[in-house]
């Protein structure tokens, strides 16, 4: 039969033979002027409704006068909940009159189900419909992921339908199993069905060998193009699609990290404002405009995000930091929030200081951020490396003598944590007790040196000048005097928002680490084989010279040899003079050791003074020497022997 050219005028449709139109449907809104032979040589559902119509036109008895005149419509027909609505109805209707119909994946579930609505089977007509339908799906939108997407997603419209024929099932199994299939370590996942194309246009024309592969990985445009496009494309489903897909996913045991691609993508489509960097929703997100909606959109990401650490670092912990300021702004329920937290405090070291200054939203949060939240995802953290006995192999370490074993996720953690208290500390409202307890919330081995932590302290006292002498003690208290550096030491030292104790511990253990260098020095010059012992140098001192002057005299007997006995006597001397400095350097320092223990003992027993220059005064007085100028001149003293050393290497004294 040939094609026909049907056309719409308004909300009426007309096809254009030449020949009146001896029938008229209806379709929603939509009013088609049509040919009865055309129809009900394909649609025996059609062929039965007009001769039901007609079969009772004849019975009834219409006046004389009537009888004369032609009626130009002799059927009409209502097709109420015709699935598609009135374009899947054209199609179908173009399709009888013998029109080709250009098959895509968005129309054939529809035009599957209006196959099927108008009974336009192959018993019934030849090469009909529902079969020309079936064979596109099955041959064509099955082989291929995006077809499968596209197919489910036009599934919405003929919803019950599709599910009675089964088509909804079919795509989603298509799409799980194709999905499933691509491997995400080796071909940079996922793969489409575009792939060779986008092999050709890359850049970089490197083969399918494994160096195409590792180029895809690290961001080529296979990973930026192929799989963001498969994923754009089923962030457009409705949520209970997306929903069944996830589970079928799930059940197919697919990558984890496909399943939290897939529920990332879809999560930034449908909830604006997951991500700092883009506060403006997207056009597709105005389909879920009220907060309900996006709550269970959020709510049914976070029930699905697989529980493992992700393996995409910061990527997916900062997208997880924004389900959970979401979440805190939806007022999202309990479980899901603590489920949120659980998952980052697992990878709480892939996160950013930036991450954790979560805001707070609740009116009962006195603090500008949340605390609260950040001490529970810390609890999950260290729970994480309690199940995983990192701190129990730490620790066993440090008992062992093995202090130099420690974790670098514990220790990325405790620099995150100390930036996020000198971030905290200058909020007026955060009260001492939750700075010192979120403090001493991680184990010693976190922190290799404390100079993080005192910054956070000093930043917090300046900003709480009211605070009493207690509560300064018990802030500072936090940090361990020992671990701070010498920089972090000179800069207590002269603190003046440091209280008394404070300050003395530092300056103490400033020398004690000083005295327990040169010791050290000295034990390891003792222990050096190549050189004579300190204990032996006095007994041997007269005869060291006396050997030297004759192994000087018998050297310059040789020729050539005199240069290098004069050097053996000139390094001696330059040993004895720098043991000797360091012996008396370190009786030095015990004495003020020993000074200063008395001086602290008897201000513990006396009291602060009135001012911080009053007792600052009085620890120069006793001690006799400024500290700053001390622990500086200590060092110094350790150069000036080096350099007398070198002097003498060079000019040496005649022995």
């Amino acid at each position: 039969m040939a094609a026909e050219k049907p056309s719409s005028k308004g909300q009426a449709w007309f096809c254009t033979t030449g020949l009146p139109s001896d029938i008229m449907i209806e379709v929603e809104d939509m009013t088609f002027h049509l040919h009865k032979f055309p129809l009900m040589s394909k649609s025996r559902k059609l062929h039965q409704l007009i001769t039901e119509q007609e079969t009772q036109r004849n019975d009834q008895q219409e006046p004389e006068e009537e009888r004369d005149e032609i009626e130009e419509i002799l059927c009409q027909i209502s097709l109420l909940d015709f699935p598609g609505g009135s374009e899947t109805f054209e199609m179908a209707a173009k399709f009888c009159y013998g029109v080709k119909v250009d098959l895509n994946s968005s129309i054939i579930a529809p035009l599957r189900c209006a196959g099927e609505f108008l009974e336009m089977t192959e018993e019934y007509s030849e090469d009909n419909l529902i079969s020309k339908t079936e064979r596109f799906f099955s041959h064509s939108v099955l082989k291929s992921l995006k077809e499968s997407i596209k197919a489910l997603k036009s599934c919405e419209r003929v919803m019950a339908l599709a599910e009675s024929l089964g088509i909804t099932e079919r795509c989603i199994d298509s799409i799980a199993s194709r999905a499933s299939s691509a491997d995400p370590a080796l071909f940079g996942w996922p793969v489409s069905e575009a792939a060779n194309e986008n092999i050709k246009s890359s850049s970089n024309q490197a083969l399918w060998n494994g160096i195409e592969s590792a180029v895809r990985r690290k961001g080529g445009g296979a990973r930026s193009n192929n799989a963001d496009s498969w994923f754009e494309d089923l962030a457009l489903l409705s949520l209970p699609l997306f929903k069944r897909l996830i589970l079928a996913m799930k059940v197919r045991d697919l990558n984890p990290e496909i399943v939290e691609s897939c529920l990332m993508y879809y999560a930034k489509k449908h909830i604006p404002g997951i991500s700092r960097l883009n506060r403006k929703p997207s056009s597709s997100s105005s389909s879920i405009a009220s907060e309900g909606g996006q709550r269970e959109v959020l709510e049914t990401i976070v029930s699905n995000l697989p529980l493992h650490k992700s393996s995409r670092s910061s990527t997916a912990t900062r997208f997880l930091f924004g389900l959970l300021r979401t979440a805190n702004i939806l007022n999202a329920a309990e479980e899901c929030r603590s489920t949120l937290e659980k998952k980052i405090g697992l990878q709480l070291e892939q996160a950013t200081l930036d991450d954790l200054l979560i805001p707070s939203y609740s009116y009962l949060n006195e603090t500008l951020y949340d605390v609260d939240c950040l001490e529970r995802i810390l609890g999950h953290f260290l729970d994480g490396l309690q199940e995983e006995g990192n701190v129990g192999e730490i620790e066993a370490g440090e008992d062992g003598g093995g202090s130099n074993v420690r974790s670098p996720t514990l220790m990325l953690v405790g620099k995150l944590i100390d930036g996020y208290l000198a971030e905290i500390a200058s909020d007026a409202n955060l009260k001492p007790d939750r700075f010192h307890n979120l403090a001493i919330s991680l184990p010693e081995q976190a922190r290799l040196f404390d100079d993080g932590l005192y910054r956070a302290v000093d930043v917090y006292l300046k900003a709480h000048p009211w605070i009493s002498e207690a509560e300064r003690e018990k802030i500072c208290g936090v940090m361990d005097c020992q671990k701070l550096t010498l920089e972090a030491c000179t800069h207590a030292a002269q603190n003046e928002r440091l209280p008394l104790r404070a300050v003395v511990q530092v300056l103490f253990f400033e020398q004690l680490q000083l005295r327990h260098a040169i010791a050290g020095t000295l034990i390891a010059a003792e222990a050096d084989p190549a050189r004579p012992s300190m204990l032996r140098r006095r007994e041997e001192e007269t005869e060291a010279e006396a050997e030297a002057g004759e192994e000087v005299e018998a050297g310059a007997m040789q020729e050539g040899g005199s240069n290098t006995w004069r050097a053996a006597v000139r390094e001696n001397q330059v040993l004895r003079l720098d043991m000797d400095s360091m012996r008396t350097r370190v009786h030095q320092l015990e004495r003020e050791c020993s000074t200063m223990k008395k001086v602290i003992d008897k201000i513990d027993k006396e009291g602060p003074r009135g001012n911080n220059g009053g007792w600052r005064g009085s620890l120069t007085r006793r001690f006799g020497c400024k500290f700053k100028t001390q622990v500086c001149d200590s060092h110094e003293q350790t150069v000036v022997n080096a350099r007398k050393g070198r002097q003498q290497q060079q000019h040496p004294h005649q022995q």
